[in-house]
């Protein structure tokens, strides 16, 4: 009783945040720029426990969240001016700084320290960023707009999702999933996720449509400027890539022989544990934005 008290008053407080950081974009920068250095640095620890694997974690997590701020600047005027591709420039010296730098250290398995240090920026760093992308999105006059209801509407969906699996699952879950990687989900539970997912997804995008039938009265924060079928669309987009996000954070953790990727979120586990669906859905939901502006 006691475990389900402090998982639920850590649940809402990390449902909070999140929220509340898509209200101002100096909110989400400053929030997720942490979250990104917090996650690397966990994984980095985590790999480090491996035998003749030695990543460098401080400079991993310091290129980590230098992406996320140049990201930032990248995909928006928050600083003033524009946007200039020279600031990734340090970030790369810093990629090439670590991978020379193993000609000079001596490890064991080079190749695995460069495996490792690379899988950090990648897998937690690249899709932490692309937040951006989604957040500060361009406007039809011109102007570029920090936009909440895209980036936020990925979160929702991946707890939506989470919520319904475990409800639907538990009732009625009899066919596993994958039970080789995670033996406690089941079809049933994904599908009945999905379906929740929907149901959101068709809420949002009727909300987000009377706004822009009523542009007197938008706003730009609020604004996805999706159609219908396009939000169920990236619903289900979130789902797939969030429930293999899930999966790939399982399957690291099996391979590591761990049950939790960390502690610092009382009843909840650590960083990745937290973040594990997001890190595939934020790309995917990326590139399907991406590819409805190509048609």
């Amino acid at each position: 009783m006691r475990n389900f008290i402090v998982r639920t008053i850590t649940g809402v407080i990390f449902v909070a945040a999140i929220v509340a950081s898509f209200l101002r974009p100096e909110a989400m920068v400053l929030l997720f720029s942490i979250v990104t250095g917090m996650t690397v640095w966990e994984f980095t620890g985590l790999v480090n426990e491996r035998e003749h694997v030695t990543v460098n974690r401080f400079i991993s997590t310091v290129a980590a969240v230098y992406f996320f701020y140049a990201m930032t600047y990248f995909c928006s005027d928050l600083y003033g001016g524009a946007a200039k591709s020279v600031v990734f420039i340090p970030y790369l010296v810093t990629i090439i700084y670590m991978l020379i730098a193993e000609l000079y250290l001596r490890q064991d398995d080079p190749i695995q320290d460069w495996a490792y240090t690379m899988l950090a920026q990648m897998y937690i760093a690249l899709p932490f960023s692309l937040l951006n992308v989604l957040a500060f999105t361009a406007t039809p006059n011109g102007q570029v707009a920090f936009n909440t209801l895209l980036p936020l509407s990925v979160f929702i969906f991946l707890w939506v999702n989470d919520t319904g699996a475990y409800c639907v699952g538990s009732l009625l879950g009899r066919h596993k999933l994958f039970p080789r990687i995670s033996p406690g989900k089941s079809w049933e539970g994904s599908i009945g996720g999905a379906v929740f997912v929907l149901l959101a997804a068709w809420g949002i995008g009727w909300l987000d449509n009377m706004q822009v039938a009523d542009m007197d009265h938008a706003s730009t924060l609020f604004m996805g400027m999706l159609s219908i079928p396009e939000w169920l669309g990236l619903g289900l987009v979130v789902v797939v890539f969030g429930t293999w996000g899930d999966l790939v954070e399982s399957l690291f953790k099996r391979t590591l022989g761990i049950k939790d990727s960390g502690s610092i979120l009382p009843g909840h586990g650590g960083m990745l544990d937290r973040f594990d669906s997001s890190l595939l859905a934020i790309p995917a939901a990326v590139v399907y934005l991406y590819t409805l502006s190509l048609f």
